[in-house]
């Protein structure tokens, strides 16, 4: 996959899927699947982290998460999550932040909003860099936000997404996800655009669609939005494992014979 494919997907109606990342081990097993996508997200800070937001990740923590994932799946295209305030600085900080990430592995980046950003995107573009574009719930906005909530319900909401889809594409995005939006409303601004456009919590009409890794295989029992499906109960899973492994030790049944070196 390459960012000059997605327009073919888009146009035939072929669905494009992207699956959040962060570690080596998990990059080997996503690099064998048919996933299309890698996305390294800065909710890295929450997941990996152990965080109440993605705000305390910066440039350098999401460079070793980019440089690991790329280590585990060299053949996927990866996309890199621009963090907090990395591109709201000055355009040679947020060109610094940009060149760390690609140099780590990414082949594209990421950032929220487009309000002040017009002109960060078309320069990043202009440099030889993919931009993927955000808009909807930004995570990096929460507290303007007043916390995780869907975007676009009212009418002056609904028109001003609209409008930044339009500007987000303007600007030279190859593509946009569009996170926690009504599912009208999502398929109007997909049906609108040239890019694709890839949902998380925004119904089934976008071009495409991205998870959580750690969401999908179920590994936090306590995190239930909405719009995760899980395709696996890893937190019953990996703890069942764990607690055997503790009965075999207690019990002296591991290591059993053929597990040991003899002499």
């Amino acid at each position: 996959m390459n960012i000059l494919k997605l327009p073919e997907r888009k146009a035939g109606h072929e669905k494009i899927v992207m699956v959040t990342c962060y570690d080596y081990t998990s990059a080997r097993i996503i690099g064998q699947s048919d996933v299309d996508i890698i996305l390294v997200g800065d909710s890295a800070a929450m997941v990996m982290h152990g965080f109440d937001t993605t705000l305390p990740i910066d440039t350098a923590m999401m460079a070793h998460h980019v440089a690991a994932v790329r280590r585990g799946a060299p053949d996927k295209f990866l996309v890199a999550d621009l963090p907090f305030l990395s591109y709201r600085k000055s355009l040679s900080e947020t060109m610094q932040a940009v060149a760390e990430l690609m140099r780590a592995g990414a082949q594209a980046v990421k950032l929220e909003g487009i309000a002040g950003n017009e002109e960060s995107i078309r320069h990043i573009v202009q440099s030889g860099v993919p931009v993927m574009g955000h808009i909807g719930l930004t995570p990096q906005s929460v507290h303007q936000l007043g916390g995780f909530h869907v975007q676009g319900g009212s009418q002056p909401d609904r028109t001003r997404l609209k409008t930044e889809a339009r500007d987000c594409q303007q600007a030279g995005c190859f593509a946009l996800v569009l996170e926690c939006v009504p599912e009208s409303l999502a398929a109007e601004i997909t049906a609108e655009l040239r890019i694709p456009t890839i949902g998380i919590g925004a119904g089934a009409d976008t071009d495409g669609q991205v998870l959580v890794m750690h969401d999908l295989l179920g590994l936090n029992p306590d995190f239930k939005p909405k719009f995760v499906r899980r395709y696996l109960d890893g937190n019953l899973l990996w703890l069942d494992a764990f607690n055997q492994y503790a009965r075999d030790v207690r019990e002296g049944s591991f290591p059993a014979r053929e597990e040991r070196y003899a002499g």
